[in-house]
């Protein structure tokens, strides 16, 4: 696993040069990329899914599943260090955003509706992902 302790801090123009359009807009903007849009939502190769911008570890493949929701879903993250939490009272409603702890983007939204064991459900915008596939 990458040492992933060193925090990126970039400006918003080098932000905007190194992602695209899109992962600009959900990692930094807080957006949301169209459900069932991913190419991440139906992947099930075994390997770890890492934010995009900063490459920051987030998700093990074998804690993915299929929530149906349009979003990749993951039950657990890798570890608690990983991504950091912030209540989110956008859009008339309260949900709990997760953030990748490394460099602040925006990854998505954790809910109590997933499986066991953890009964969580990570679920993450997929322009905010990469994956490396185990060897």
């Amino acid at each position: 696993m990458k040492d992933d302790s060193t925090k990126v801090n970039k400006t918003d123009s080098e932000w905007k040069a190194q992602l695209t359009p899109e992962q600009y807009n959900v990692l930094r903007k807080k957006g949301t990329e169209r459900p069932f849009t991913s190419k991440w939502e139906e992947h099930y190769d075994g390997g770890t899914y890492s934010c995009i911008a900063c490459g920051n570890e987030l998700f093990k493949s074998e804690s993915k599943f299929d929530a149906g929701c349009g979003w990749p879903s993951f039950f657990e993250a890798l570890d608690s260090t990983k991504i950091i939490t912030s209540i989110d009272k956008t859009l008339g409603m309260q949900r709990v955003e997760i953030m990748c702890a490394k460099c602040g983007g925006h990854l998505g939204h954790v809910f109590d509706d997933g499986p066991k064991p953890t009964g969580l459900r990570y679920c993450v915008n997929g322009a905010a992902l990469d994956f490396l596939k185990k060897k």
